[in-house]
């Protein structure tokens, strides 16, 4: 919005020009969310609070000290985070693109899937929130929604097929089966985040890393002169992607700021589902979905620990791990919550420097 009031106004106002340039509007995308979550923020911890009343429910088989020490504490944090990504993006994006709708739509989607869920549990003060099938079910269709759009609108050799990092050239077609490809990353996504969402920051910082990290790299694969000297797979239109990137990361200093230990606020599934499904949005948008494998790897350790320990249980009776995700195992292992917590972080990180290396390795 700004960015088309601004721009029309260069041409009287030399200085102005600067916002044409996509660095710049990024730039402001983050300033924008982060000051809108400072202001706003408290506002909503307060209405959050007396609204739920005993805040979200804590898990009666998960650490004990839980039940103590996050008790009362409000969760549907998402909201903040949600009006600081999609007020920075309205405001300094270019409207007109049509990736930045459809990552928006999932975000917004998804984001509304967590509310309800959050909503329920909040309600009946249970941990278990609406029928996991129909969830499934609206994570499937959102989802399938925004990669129709991102085949539709893209190269079409490029946009149906699989890019493999390392590889300059090596592109393997998929054709329509490409449409359950890009659903199984976005779901698989959203879900890996809701599932490290369990300690105090320890969700937002990876996925601020992770936000980051995919805002330069839709900044260089937009860019045909950055894409050639890096021998990637230019994706035209995807450039505009790094103001809502920058967005997400802004919006997530803001909300880290409450959620830092002690936890004023929880994000809940309304945050973590949406912040986890705009990331796997746009990494493939981005042609980079084994990439966030790597970037994401924190998410995707989580995730697998969960899948490792239901399917042992199962199949044998037995656990492999004290308690799943694995941030509860260490838990259970006597860690302190800020050592898991920044530890995580900092595995969060290697995994993106690694992730990153991939731009030039080839």
């Amino acid at each position: 919005m700004l960015y088309y009031i601004l721009t029309s106004l260069a041409g009287e106002l030399a200085p102005l020009n600067v916002f044409r340039y996509l660095t710049t509007r990024t730039g402001m995308a983050i300033l924008t969310a982060l000051i809108f979550i400072f202001l706003f923020g408290p506002r909503i911890i307060s209405l959050l609070k007396v609204k739920q009343g005993r805040g979200q429910p804590i898990r009666t088989d998960g650490p004990q000290r839980h039940i103590v020490e996050k008790q009362g504490t409000p969760t549907m944090g998402g909201l903040m985070i949600l009006s600081g990504i999609f007020v920075g993006t309205l405001l300094w994006a270019d409207l007109s693109n049509l990736y930045v709708w459809a990552v928006l739509f999932v975000t917004l989607g998804y984001g509304a899937i967590g509310f309800y869920d959050d909503f329920l549990k909040v309600t009946k003060s249970s941990t278990s929130g609406f029928s996991g099938k129909v969830r499934l079910l609206l994570e499937i269709g959102i989802a399938g929604i925004a990669i129709a759009i991102f085949m539709w609108i893209g190269d079409k050799s490029l946009s149906t097929s699989l890019a493999v990092p390392f590889f300059k050239d090596i592109l393997i077609p998929l054709g329509v089966f490409f449409l359950p490809f890009g659903i199984f990353i976005v779901v698989g996504a959203g879900n890996a985040v809701n599932l490290t969402d369990g300690l105090d920051g320890l969700a937002i910082v990876p996925v601020m890393i992770a936000a980051a990290s995919f805002g330069l790299i839709v900044y260089l694969v937009g860019n045909a002169v950055f894409a050639d000297y890096l021998q990637l797979h230019f994706v035209k239109g995807t450039g505009e992607l790094a103001v809502l990137c920058g967005a997400i990361v802004g919006a997530a200093l803001g909300f880290l700021w409450f959620n830092a230990p002690p936890a004023m606020i929880f994000m809940g599934d309304t945050g973590s589902l949406s912040l986890g499904g705009a990331i796997g949005a746009i990494a493939v948008a981005a042609k980079h979905e084994i990439v966030l494998a790597v970037i994401g790897g924190l998410f995707v350790l989580e995730t697998a620990s969960v899948i490792v320990q239901v399917a042992s249980f199962k199949l044998t009776g037995k656990r492999v791990f004290a308690m799943a995700p694995l941030h509860h195992h260490f838990e259970q292992k006597g860690w302190r919550e800020p050592t898991i917590v920044i530890r995580f972080w900092i595995i969060a990180f290697v995994l993106a420097l690694i992730g990153l290396s991939t731009l030039k390795l080839r």
